[in-house]
Parts: C-alpha cells; structure tokens; sequence
C-alpha cells in the first residue's frame, strides 16, 4: 500500500459524510464521492470494495465521533452525569441527522451491516466495535450511580438499556418534529420521563430533580405548578457515599 493510500481512503470518509449531511444519503453514490476529493470511481472500489463498504466505514467513523462526543469528565454526582450523557446523545443526533440515522440503519440506502447482538444476553448491542465503545459509556455510569446508593443494584448493562431506550426514542421524535424546534420537549417531556425512571430505578425524587440541575416545579407537568411558585426548601446535604 503506498503511502497516499491511508490518506485517501480518509478523504473518502470525510467526503462521504460531508456529503451525508449536506445532501442526504441519497447523495452518496461511488462516482459523486470520488469526484468530491478528484479521484475516479475505481478509488472507491479500491478502498471499501464498493458501496456497501463505504455505508459500513461512514457508520463506523461516526460512531467513533459519537463515542467521543460522550465522553464527558466525571463530577461528583453520578446522576448528574448520566443524564448529562443523555443530552450529548440528543446534541449529537439533532446536530447530524442524517448521520445519527445512517448509524442506526434507519437511511433509506445503506447503513452498517446487521449488528448480530442481544443485548439482553451478550451485554453488548453489536459487533461493531466503535459502536460498543460507545454504548459502554452508559452502563460505566449506572454503575457508579448504583455504588452511589441512588438507585438499587442490578445489572447496569440491563439497566443502561433502559436509559437508551428512553433517550433513543425521544431523540427520534424529536428529529422529525414532534417536539417542537426549541427544545420544550426535553423540558416537559425527557426530562420529567428520566425522573420517573430513576425514581422507579431507587432514586429519591428530589434528589433526582437536584441532579437534573432544575427545581421540580420546572419538571411537573400540573398547570398549577406551572402557574405558582413552589416554597422554598433548604439544600439536603450530598450524599458522601
């Protein structure tokens, strides 16, 4: 392999997902991508073996981008940064549509090739590995709110799960309009949702609402909540466990 060769293979991926966000998967075809960095149609065929190979190395590079768009520092509250996490994961999808969807085989042509794993008994989601970095941000996360004490033991991979389920499919509804474009929907409906969840998985719920860094009357959804200010309470001590 010569030594151009790397780059231009990384050339194509850019260009591929420029052009994935710019115009639409439907954009992507082997002669408009190699004339974007001025190459013919056989570099397509010489770097990815054609374009089901191209789909898969578009999806892997962005997974990769998503992975590194998660990894957010850790703080002293576990909750925190796992509904933190969630947030990244809408900012990432909202920011790249047409990419978030590639990765998750929802474009209309392409994506990554069948990800072949049950969650619920291999304890990853697939065999791409870039993507398996990524999801295991998450239950790295519910472990440590569980060794927090603020939500009751189990198995994090399951439990991780469930927050993706959640902010996954709030994320597609939100991507085709359900939810408004000024991000009410995280307000009135993510937010309150991830509450409940957690309360559901142990946590107090005022503990929660302070770890989403809003007042629970922001949270509820009760027209008089809305309406009145709720009193005022002093701060509960952190927990130092």
């Amino acid at each position: 392999m010569s030594r151009t060769e790397p780059e231009a293979r990384e050339k194509l991926v850019e260009a591929g997902l420029r052009l994935l966000e710019e115009q639409g998967p439907e954009a992507l075809n082997a002669r408009r991508l190699a004339a974007e960095i001025g190459a013919s149609t056989m570099a397509v065929y010489t770097h990815f073996g054609g374009m089901a190979g191209v789909y898969e190395a578009l999806g892997r590079e962005a997974f990769a981008r998503f992975e590194r768009h998660l990894r957010l520092p850790d703080t002293d509250d576990p909750v925190a940064d796992l509904l933190a996490l969630g947030l990244a994961y809408r900012e990432y999808a909202l920011a790249s549509p047409e990419r978030y969807r590639l990765m998750f085989g929802l474009a209309p042509q392409g994506s990554l090739p069948s990800f072949g794993h049950d969650l619920t008994t291999e304890g990853t989601p697939t065999t791409v590995t870039e993507m398996n970095d990524a999801f295991a941000l998450l239950p790295r996360l519910v472990r440590r709110a569980m060794d927090a004490g603020r939500i009751r033991e189990d198995d994090p991979v399951l439990v991780a799960g469930q927050f993706w389920c959640m902010v996954h499919g709030y994320v597609l509804l939100e991507t085709i309009g359900m939810f408004g474009q000024e991000g009410r929907g995280v307000l009135h409906i993510l937010g309150p949702q991830a509450i409940n969840l957690l309360v559901g998985l142990g946590d107090d719920r005022r503990a929660a609402e302070r770890s989403a860094g809003l007042p629970p009357q922001d949270l509820g959804t009760a027209k008089a909540a809305a309406e009145e200010p709720a009193p005022r309470r002093g701060r509960r001590p952190r927990s130092t466990q």
